[in-house]
Parts: structure tokens; C-alpha cells; sequence
């Protein structure tokens, strides 16, 4: 169990604001906080380089912290600056010929998707949908009726932005496996929130981002590669920490997953990342699943006490992020509300996942994540405030 008043004791923004924005970026724990501004003194007080080399043996723990949280080899995680740069380093590594396709799902986000398209123009890649099944998550029978040989990647979001569901992402893992494709998750929704372990997934390359679940600073975040999925990859650029010159006319690339990242990095950041992965494995992940799935429904329930409004989220397994409408009033007039309450939400928008979005006439959401460090009082005051809107 989370010890919840313990949780917030170490939690200085709990005292300011009530933070539904979880999904967007998390409140950082004090003890993130001095991480990184610790180190910036040190920087400042002995110089970066001299600041770095003292912290040498802090900075190679992370990747051994990393390791644990995914459960595979710490050769098997690159440490970079975002999500984002995690997915992209994947999805571009990948050697494209006309003809290969990608499958995805409904509710894939924009920026994965527009990478998609991007290169099926530059190679002549099909990109195939996989509908949903009945509670609105991506269907495993149709995928498997969709996979063939030329199937290169299954590429899968984890929780999506909206929708408040969670993909089967193992029963994926194994359709992917019979066909021989490469499998690519976006976790980062889902890395801090719950147990994600890649050996039961299955996923040959995973990406998440620090600042959300995991509490960590922002320009943080992960890459997972499978280490027997590295001779199937080429880094889409390297550099003198990626690989080695050897020779004036050859080179050669780091031997795990390192060989994706680059020389310069935020040195304060990547230790507050591994401060935040250390206490996210300290808290339990399985107690944090339990108090943010608990906290997420007595939030649709009493949402759905409010006569106009409507929860707007489906699937099997429902996790932390809440979306919902006032009939007639516009999503970025509820979050300026509550902002000036000092209550945190944000706005999911059709371009942000427009298939689903599209699929479900919506135009906007607005989307309350929780945390463990959430009370049930917060959730009384929010939708107090919701009323009176």
C-alpha cells in the first residue's frame, strides 16, 4: 500500500496545487528536486566536465535502475532527452524497401503517425490500421488476420493519449513474434504508472519519456532495445560516443543500445532520472498501478454524477488518465477555471489522435490524469468545481 501522507510529505507541489496533469508531467519528489539541483551547484562550483567525472558511477547506475524498471539487461537501454527522440531514433533505425508495411492502431499518436506517412512517401511503405475491437482497444483477432510476411513493424501506444484505456501490448507482442516483425512501443504513458516488463511484452524496441509517471525532470527518457534486434537496425546518425573511428575510412558502433545516443547530454537531468526510476521501484509498481487504477475510478464515478457530463473513456483495462465533456462548454474554458483554482488539467484535441477522435465525433477532451500522491479530497474539490462551471 502507498502511504500516502508520506507520498505528499516528499512532494513539495502538493501544497500548491492540485495536479491532475500527471500525463503531462508529474510533480517531481524533493528528492529529484536536490538530485538535479545539487549537481547544477557542482557544475557551477568545479565545472561540468570535472562535475561529471565525479558522478561517474551515479550516471552508469541509472542505466542499471532502467534495466530493473523494464526488466531486461542495462547493455539493452540508451538514456536520451525525450520520448520523442526515444521513438524516433527507433522508428528511423529501421532499414525501409517499398513494399514493407507498418501496423498500427486507431488510436496512435500524431507524432508516430505523421512519421509514418512521412515515410511511406519517402520509401513507398504501406501503413495499414487495425480497428478496434468492441471496448475500443486495438483488436488482436483483426491484427492477426491483417500479418503477413511483409509486415517490418508493429508499432503500438501503449495507453494513448486519450481514452483512458490500456492496449493489450503482450497479446500484440505475440502476433507480431509470428510474423517476424520488428514490435515498437510508445510507453510513455504507461512506464511509472504500472508494471511494464519487456520480456513478458515481447516488444523488440520500447520508448518513454521521465517526466510523466516516473516523476523525473523533463528532457529525460528511455530507449529499450532487444539486444538480438540490434543487427536489424541502423542508427539513423552516430557520433564519437555512438561508435569509434578505428580507421581513416571505417568505424565501429557501440555493441548495445548505447551506440543511439550521443556524446553531450543534460548530466543534472539523467541523475534526476535515475533518483526518479530508484523511488518509483521503491514505492512498488504494482502498489502504484493499485492506487492511481483506485483514484482514476472514483473520479469516472463521481464525474458521472454531474448530469452534463459525459467520461469518454473505454477499454478492458481502464488506467490513470480520465477524459471527459460539459455539454456546451469548451475544454480550454474548464481547464482556465480550474487553473485559477490551482487545479491542473489539460486538453486533448482531434489532431492529436485523429483517427479515434474522427472515429468518435470529438473535437476536444479534457483529460484529468492522476497520481498516487492524489486524494480523494482533491477529486471532491475538482468536481465541485466542475459543477458550478
Amino acid at each position: 500500500m502507498i502511504d500516502v501522507a508520506r507520498a505528499r510529505e516528499l512532494t513539495p507541489g502538493v501544497g500548491k496545487v492540485a495536479h491532475f496533469n500527471n500525463a503531462g508531467a508529474a510533480l517531481p519528489s524533493r528528492g529529484v528536486l536536490d538530485t538535479v539541483i545539487d549537481h547544477l551547484r557542482r557544475e557551477a562550483d568545479t565545472g561540468g566536465y570535472e562535475a561529471a567525472n565525479r558522478e561517474a558511477a551515479r550516471l552508469e547506475a541509472v542505466y542499471h535502475s532502467a534495466a530493473r524498471l523494464l526488466n531486461c539487461a542495462p547493455d539493452e537501454i540508451a538514456l536520451v532527452d525525450s520520448a520523442t527522440r526515444a521513438w524516433d531514433l527507433a522508428f528511423y533505425a529501421i532499414p525501409w524497401k517499398p513494399g514493407d508495411r507498418i501496423l498500427t492502431s486507431k488510436a496512435e499518436y500524431a507524432s508516430n503517425f505523421i512519421a509514418y506517412l512521412q515515410i511511406a512517401d519517402r520509401h513507398g511503405v504501406q501503413v495499414d490500421v487495425v480497428p478496434n475491437d468492441g471496448l475500443g482497444q486495438i483488436s488482436v483477432e483483426a491484427l492477426r488476420e491483417m500479418a503477413d510476411e511483409r509486415v517490418k513493424l508493429v508499432s503500438l501506444t501503449h495507453i494513448p493519449t486519450n481514452g483512458g484505456l490500456v492496449n493489450p501490448a503482450a497479446e500484440v507482442g505475440k502476433v507480431a513474434a509470428e510474423v517476424g516483425a520488428l514490435y515498437l512501443l510508445d510507453a510513455c504513458q504507461s512506464v511509472g504508472q504500472l508494471p511494464v516488463d519487456v520480456s513478458v511484452i515481447g516488444c523488440d524496441l520500447l520508448s518513454t519519456t521521465g517526466r510523466k509517471y516516473l516523476r523525473a525532470p523533463r528532457g529525460t527518457g528511455l530507449l529499450y532495445v532487444r539486444r538480438t534486434a540490434l543487427h536489424r537496425l541502423d542508427p539513423p546518425f552516430l557520433d564519437l560516443h555512438g561508435a569509434r573511428w578505428v580507421s581513416p575510412d571505417s568505424y565501429e558502433q557501440q555493441p548495445g543500445a548505447r551506440r543511439f545516443e550521443t556524446w553531450e547530454y543534460g548530466v543534472a537531468a539523467r541523475l534526476g532520472l535515475g533518483t526518479a526510476i530508484d523511488e518509483a521501484l521503491a514505492w512498488g509498481l504494482d502498489d502504484i498501478r493499485d492506487r492511481v487504477y483506485s483514484l482514476a475510478e472514483l473520479l469516472r464515478e463521481r464525474l458521472g454524477e454531474l448530469p452534463d457530463c459525459r467520461v469518454h473513456d473505454r477499454g478492458a483495462e481502464r488506467c490513470g488518465l480520465v477524459t471527459f465533456t460539459l455539454d456546451g462548454v469548451p475544454a480550454d474554458e474548464i481547464k482556465t477555471h480550474l487553473s485559477a483554482r490551482s487545479m491542473n488539467v489539460s486538453v486533448s484535441r482531434a489532431p492529436s489522435t485523429l483517427l479515434d477522435m474522427t472515429d468518435r465525433g470529438l473535437g476536444e477532451l479534457v483529460r484529468a490524469s492522476v497520481h498516487y500522491y492524489n486524494t480523494a479530497e482533491e477529486i471532491d474539490r475538482l468536481v465541485r468545481e466542475l459543477a458550478t462551471v
